[in-house]
């Protein structure tokens, strides 16, 4: 009798301890799922990858609090996460400082974290580490870099289309397959307003748009496509790609019209029949490309003013960009080399005054003076005659990054 007691007590014990176990389980599983915790997604990268991604500022994923808001509280049903800013850009030959100036002027005005993508040849990886790193203090963006890589196929005929690496950014929604939208950048562009400005477009797309890009030119008698293009071209001008939004989820998801066949056919399978049917009619390589597609499918396309994608031939002969005179450039693109000569001295001017700030808020605050009197010795120029639109949006960037609260910066 004594042993059947026993046994009834032990059992009854046994029972007790695995419900007390059950009951635990359940609590840490609902105070997990109050928390929102979860892990990090890493960047999904195309088959044809040999590497895949390297590199990130405080390990993949992480960037500190900006990029892991309000913590798990306990009592906390509902945490929305801080939605991340994705920017991408290619960096070859000589342009990594280049680039590194264009991702601070991204990190000093922007108000949400950014994530960067960083195509670059080998031998800049180890540079971009280096310096990356060293900004981490900020903990407002994170990075990851990635090889320049096409599909394996027909690789050297991509690399060597316009410039190295160039066409890079046509496979950018076939390599970062778990990105939803993007903002291409070329590596001589200046943010002279936090990128969420630019990043907001997004919500103005319609159902049947999937990128955004400015008009090439605004004057067509001197435009480049309209008098001298022996390829479809986007619009009266075409556009430029040197500034591109994207919905990546849309454009893969696209079907495209095309000249080609009357099947329509989604980006990965578009590019290399394009490629193959306009080679030797196109000259400046993916752009041209672009403008192919968005010719045969302009629905597909949102269109931004001038002041998005402001360039030197918005002055070179006279101001063109209605919108920069009227609210100040917003986004400046130094092609052609114009930082780094003399041909456009009101251009070099802003991105030496960049290059040279650092984060401190003194440096930031104290920018503007100096960039101010620089460029009033640049008047001698059609650009230089209207220098005040170049620091005008600039000056309201950093008024606005003073009058947010410290956590907000």
């Amino acid at each position: 009798m004594r042993r059947y007691l026993r046994v009834v007590v032990l059992c009854l014990a046994c029972g007790f301890c695995s419900l007390l176990y059950a009951f635990s389980q359940l609590a840490v599983s609902l105070e997990e799922g109050a928390g929102g915790g979860g892990g990090k997604p890493q960047a999904a990268v195309a088959s044809w990858l040999a590497g895949g991604g390297r590199g990130a500022v405080r390990g993949t994923g992480g960037a500190g609090p900006a990029a892991h808001p309000g913590g798990s509280g306990r009592y906390s049903l509902k945490i929305q996460p801080v939605e991340k800013m994705h920017l991408a850009v290619v960096a070859c030959g000589e342009r990594l400082e280049e680039t590194m100036t264009m991702l601070k002027s991204a990190i000093i005005f922007s108000m949400k974290p950014l994530q960067f993508h960083i195509f670059a040849e080998d031998q800049l990886h180890h540079s971009f580490k280096d310096r990356l790193d060293s900004w981490s203090f900020l903990q407002t963006f994170n990075y990851t870099l990635y090889p320049i890589t096409f599909p394996s196929d027909n690789a050297a005929e991509w690399k060597k289309l316009f410039k190295p690496c160039a066409s890079q950014r046509l496979f950018l929604p076939l390599i970062l397959k778990e990105v939803d939208s993007l903002l291409y950048v070329d590596t001589d562009i200046l943010f002279l307003r936090p990128v969420d400005d630019i990043w907001s477009l997004l919500k103005k797309f319609n159902s049947t748009q999937i990128a955004a890009m400015a008009p090439e030119h605004e004057e067509p008698r001197i435009g480049w496509y309209n008098r001298f293009a022996r390829h479809p071209y986007y619009g009266k001008t075409g556009v430029n790609s040197g500034v591109m939004l994207m919905n990546m989820t849309r454009m893969r998801r696209k079907y495209f019209k095309n000249d080609m066949t009357t099947v329509r056919l989604q980006w990965g399978d578009i590019l290399m029949p394009l490629l193959k049917k306009y080679k030797l009619n196109i000259t400046w390589g993916d752009q041209d490309l672009l403008n192919i597609m968005f010719f045969h499918n302009p629905e597909s396309l949102f269109v931004f003013p001038c002041h998005w994608n402001y360039r030197p031939d918005h002055c070179i002969y006279g101001s063109n960009c209605q919108e920069a005179e009227e609210e100040g450039i917003f986004i400046l693109h130094g092609n052609r080399g114009v930082y780094h000569d003399d041909k456009q001295p009101a251009f070099r001017a802003v991105y030496e005054a960049l290059r040279n700030c650092s984060f401190e808020d003194d440096n930031i605050r104290s920018l503007l003076k100096p960039l101010e009197l620089e460029l009033q010795k640049t008047v001698h120029t059609y650009c230089g005659k209207i220098y005040k639109i170049f620091i005008k949006q600039l000056a309201k960037s950093v008024r606005d990054r003073y009058a947010r609260s410290p956590k907000e910066k």
